[in-house]
């Protein structure tokens, strides 16, 4: 079983920086698709950014393109957000996700066959 620990949460003005980090275990991390999922008070898991295995290929939100960027260290098994200009609606649970077989649509839920327990982004205006 693959586990996924994030890092990196906090409190940040609006219009500043933060980098999340999902540190995974296991020698399999650099053949799956990863992503970043949010889920804010009384709203629904969301998705953000995902990472593919093969090619780095990367997806977004359009609520966080130009300002959200995800990347990868297979030497490291880490996968990060970089989140910039936050706004206040950035505020939320970010969780980050495996899908170990890498064959699921990237943005889809059901996609992860692992999670992570969340960090939480609270940005102030």
């Amino acid at each position: 079983q693959v586990q996924l620990v994030e890092s990196g949460g906090g409190l940040v003005q609006a219009g500043g920086p933060l980098r999340l980090s999902c540190a995974a275990s296991g020698r399999a991390f650099s053949r799956y698709n990863m992503a970043w999922f949010r889920q804010a008070p009384g709203k629904e898991r969301e998705f953000v950014a995902a990472i593919g295995w093969n090619f780095g290929r990367t997806y977004y939100a359009d609520s966080v393109k130009g300002r959200f960027a995800i990347s990868r260290d297979n030497a490291k098994n880490t996968v990060y957000l970089q989140m910039n200009s936050l706004k206040p609606e950035d505020t939320a649970v970010y969780s980050c996700a495996a899908d170990r077989d890498s064959s699921g649509l990237y943005d889809l839920l059901s996609t992860y066959d692992c999670w992570g327990q969340g960090t939480q982004v609270t940005v102030s205006s």
